[in-house]
C-alpha cells in the first residue's frame, strides 16, 4: 500500500512543500531515501519508540519512505511526526476518516510521543495557505506563529495520540486564532524603554528623532557613562509602529532562526540586535554550511546596534557595507544561493579614543595622537561614508541626573516621527523600493531635496572645508530632507542644510588627521 502525507522544507525564508511517500512491501526493512540528513535518518528510533509508548508499532514489513522531490535535501527533526503518521496509515493500524492530502504535518517527536517546536513554522503556513491546503498540524509552541497567516486553519498540539485521534476517529482538533490587534496594542502602549527615563541630553534625543523619522544611519561618540547604550536601547521605542506586512517578514526571518519562541511567536515590536564585538563576519551576515540568517537579517525592520564599533574587527565590519546600500544580503553555495532581506537602521557607539576620553584636561587617561590614529583607523571611510548622522556625546551635568522632572515620553516622540513617516511614504508612492529618505537614491534626491541659491552657497562651503564625499552631499540632503519632513515644510532651506551639516562630527578637523 501506498500513502503520502505532506510536510515543508525551509530554505533562506521561503519554503518547499515536501511529499512524503511510504510504500509497504514483502520484506522486512524501513528505508528512508530522498536526500535525508542524520537527524532525519536518525528519525526511526524516536518514531519507534513514540510509536510503542502509545501503542502502536513499526511492523515487521519492508518500509520504502521516500522525501520528494528527491534531489532537494532535507535537514532537521521536524519530519518526525509526518513520517510516523506515513508509517501508522500505510501499515492500516489507523484509518484514514479525514484526508491526509488536506493538511501540512510537521513536528519532532519526543519518545513517548509528546511534540518538540520546530523552526520556519511562519514561512511553512504561507506555502501551505498558497498551496491550497485545508489546514496545518503542528507542535503546540509554533502554534500562535502560524496562526498569523489568514485563510488556513492551524492546529497546535502535544502529542501524536491527538493527531491519530483526529485522523483515524475523527476527534476533533482545537483550531488556534491570533488577535494581531491586541498583540501590536499592547506593545506600542507599554515600550520596555522610554525616552522618558533619559536625563539630559535634548540635542542627542533631537538627533535619535531625526534618525528615526527618515531611517538614517547614526554614530553616537562620547565617553564612558554619557547614555550612548541607554539611548541607542530607547531608538526602536519612537520607531513607527510595525504595519502587518513587515511583522510577517521579520517574524519569518525570527521564525527560521528558531527564536520566535522567545517573542511568544509573534514579532509585534522592532528587533534591537547589539552583538558583542567578538561576532565573526559570518555571524553578522549570514551564513553557514546551510545557511542561517546573520544579525543584520534579524535586525530587519529594527535596529542593528554596535557598541564599541573600533573594537570589531575591520573585516566583520567591511562585510556590512553592501548590505547596507542594498537592504539584502546573498549567500551563494555551489548548489543554491539564498537572500535574506537586511533593511535594518544601524546605530554604532563609540568612545572618542583608546582610553575613552579625548581633548580633556582632566581625562584619568590622555592619549597620543598615534594611538587615537591607531584607534580610529579601524573603522574605514567608505563604512563611516554610509553613516548619515555622526553625534557627539557629552556627560550630563549633576543639576540635570538630579532633576526629578521626566522628560518627553516614547509615545509623543514617536506621534511626531509617525507622522514624518507618513509625508515620506505618500511622496514615494511611484517608487516600489523607497519608503522612507534614507532610501532615496540619486533620483528621488534630485527630485525632492531641491535647494535655493543661499543654501547652496551654504552647502558648497561646508563641502569644500570638510573636504566631503559626494556620498556625504547626499547624507547631508536627506537628512535634511527629514528635518524639513518634522516641521511639516514642503522645499529645503538654510537652517534644515546647516542643522544636516552639524551631524558631520567625523568629517570635521582633528578627527582623521
Amino acid at each position: 500500500m501506498l500513502t503520502k502525507v505532506y510536510g515543508s522544507a525551509v530554505f533562506g525564508v521561503e519554503a518547499t512543500t515536501i511529499t512524503v511517500e511510504v510504500n509497504v512491501d514483502l520484506g522486512v526493512g524501513y528505508h528512508l531515501v530522498g536526500l535525508p540528513d542524520n537527524a532525519i535518518r536518525e528519525s526511526n528510533f524516536r518514531i519507534a519508540a513514540a510509536l510503542q509508548n502509545n501503542g502502536y508499532k513499526i511492523p515487521g514489513k519492508k518500509l520504502i519512505l521516500n522525501m520528494s522531490p528527491a534531489d532537494l535535501r532535507k535537514e532537521g527533526s521536524a519530519y518526525d511526526l509526518t513520517l510516523a503518521m506515513g508509517v501508522l496509515i500505510a501499515t492500516e493500524q489507523i484509518e484514514e476518516k479525514n484526508p491526509l492530502s488536506e493538511y501540512i504535518i510537521m513536528g519532532e517527536l519526543s519518545l513517548d510521543g509528546n511534540l518538540q517546536p520546530i523552526r520556519g513554522a511562519l514561512p511553512i503556513s504561507l506555502k501551505a495557505k498558497e498551496e491550497g491546503f485545508k489546514g496545518f498540524i503542528l507542535p503546540k509552541q509554533n502554534a500562535k506563529e502560524a496562526a498569523i497567516v489568514e485563510g488556513i486553519e492551524v492546529f497546535g498540539i502535544e502529542n501524536i495520540q491527538e493527531v491519530i485521534d483526529f485522523f483515524n476517529k475523527d476527534i476533533p482538533l482545537e483550531k488556534t486564532e491570533v488577535d494581531m490587534e491586541a498583540e501590536f496594542y499592547d506593545h506600542l502602549e507599554h515600550p520596555e524603554f522610554d525616552f522618558a527615563d533619559v536625563k539630559g541630553q535634548e540635542s542627542i534625543k533631537r538627533c535619535m528623532e531625526i534618525a528615526a523619522a527618515g531611517g538614517h544611519n547614526i554614530i553616537l561618540i562620547g565617553p564612558p557613562g554619557s547614555g550612548k547604550t541607554m539611548l541607542a536601547k530607547r531608538l526602536p521605542s519612537i520607531l513607527p509602529p510595525m504595519t502587518l506586512q513587515e511583522s510577517l517578514e521579520t517574524t519569518k526571518i525570527h521564525s527560521v532562526a528558531g527564536r520566535t519562541m522567545e517573542k511568544g511567536g509573534i514579532m509585534t515590536s522592532r528587533p534591537f540586535r547589539s552583538p558583542h564585538h567578538t561576532i565573526s563576519d559570518v555571524a553578522l551576515v549570514g551564513g553557514g554550511q546551510y545557511p542561517q540568517p546573520g544579525e543584520i537579517s534579524l535586525a530587519h525592520n529594527g535596529v542593528l546596534f554596535l557598541d564599541e564599533l573600533p573594537e570589531f574587527k575591520r573585516g566583520v565590519l567591511e562585510v556590512m557595507r553592501q548590505p547596507l546600500e542594498d537592504r539584502d544580503v546573498t549567500i551563494s553555495r555551489a548548489k543554491f544561493t539564498v537572500t535574506y532581506p537586511s533593511s535594518f537602521m544601524l546605530v554604532a557607539s563609540m568612545n572618542p579614543s583608546p582610553g575613552g576620553y579625548f581633548n580633556d584636561p582632566d581625562a584619568p587617561v590622555m592619549s597620543s595622537p598615534a594611538e587615537m590614529q591607531r584607534y580610529l583607523s579601524k573603522i574605514s571611510g567608505p563604512l563611516l561614508d554610509r553613516i548619515d548622522i555622526h553625534i557627539e556625546v557629552t556627560p550630563v551635568p549633576f543639576e540635570k541626573l538630579s532633576d526629578e522632572r521626566r522628560g518627553e515620553s516614547s509615545i509623543v516622540i514617536r506621534e511626531r516621527v509617525t507622522k514624518a513617516r507618513k509625508l515620506q511614504s505618500e511622496r514615494f508612492t511611484e517608487f516600489e523600493n523607497v519608503h522612507y529618505n534614507a532610501q532615496m537614491g540619486v533620483k528621488q534626491i534630485r527630485k525632492f531635496c531641491k535647494l535655493d541659491e543661499a543654501s547652496l552657497a551654504l552647502l558648497k562651503t561646508a563641502m569644500e572645508r570638510l573636504n566631503l564625499s559626494a556620498r556625504a552631499y547626499d547624507r547631508i540632503l536627506k537628512v535634511a530632507r527629514t528635518i524639513a519632513d518634522l516641521e511639516g515644510a514642503e522645499k529645503l532651506n538654510g537652517n534644515h542644510i546647516s542643522e544636516a551639516i552639524q551631524y558631520r562630527s567625523l568629517d570635521r578637523d582633528g578627527w582623521f588627521g
